[in-house]
């Protein structure tokens, strides 16, 4: 596997241009088995419009892609076969919580979604709900996500201003450290009393992580990668 690499910058150029993609033209018929066959594990799962990302170039201090929109089943067969298309990423927007004493709040995805049992912070595949004109809004994208899954609005964090890109494959999680003033057990019990309301929530469990010793298997590389350089105080 591929080490990650971090990228901080302070500006985010994201446009978004009509592309057909050739991956999802060609096997369209498989995609839509194995879209079948996923549901029918999951019947949650949803085959709506998605955005992923094309011509990433990090340089001068920004973010520079281009996205296109596909449907979900198509994004989801292309992780679930090893990412057949290395000229296509998934690039998110995450929002990385940290209470008052240095602990970050992640979440353990639910059983009825797409990354059961998966430990990370609010996010989710961008779609077309995130564009603003022909731009993707990634910061409207965390908010978004932060308030469905936690209950947080943006009055309760003061977001860092700038964003650290984990790049990991096919994968870059553009994040952003949510500074809210709660220690993290508070923030943690708000959360969860957030969850209990819901009828059908996309967490399961709020996990606190203090340090590496907090890591765990389930938690995506891009996760403990952004993490470790957090802990070491080069942040």
């Amino acid at each position: 596997m591929t080490s990650p690499v971090i990228h901080r910058v302070a500006a985010l150029d994201l446009n978004v241009r009509p592309w057909c993609w050739p991956f999802a033209d060609e096997r369209r018929g498989a995609i839509d088995a194995h879209f079948a066959a996923a549901q029918g594990k999951r019947p949650g799962l949803w085959n709506g419009r998605v955005l992923l990302g094309r011509n990433p170039v990090f340089a001068a201090g920004r973010f520079v892609a281009d996205y296109f929109e596909t449907d979900f089943a198509s994004f989801l067969a292309w992780r679930d076969w090893g990412f057949p298309d290395s000229g296509v990423f998934n690039g998110f927007g995450m929002g990385a919580l940290v209470a008052s004493d240095g602990a970050f709040v992640l979440g353990e995805m639910g059983g009825h979604t797409a990354n059961a049992g998966r430990i990370y912070f609010p996010s989710g595949t961008p779609d077309l709900g995130d564009v603003r004109g022909d731009a993707l809004d990634i910061a409207g994208s965390i908010m978004r996500e932060i308030e469905e899954e936690t209950g947080l609005v943006p009055a309760d964090y003061r977001a860092d201003p700038y964003w650290d890109c984990v790049v990991t494959g096919a994968s870059v999680a553009v994040m952003q450290g949510l500074h809210v003033d709660m220690t993290g057990e508070a923030l943690r019990a708000r959360i969860e009393a957030n969850i209990a309301g819901q009828s059908q929530p996309e967490l399961a469990k709020i996990h606190l992580v203090r340090g590496p010793q907090d890591f765990t298997v389930a938690m995506p590389r891009f996760v403990t990668a952004y993490l470790e350089r957090r802990f070491s105080g080069s942040a």
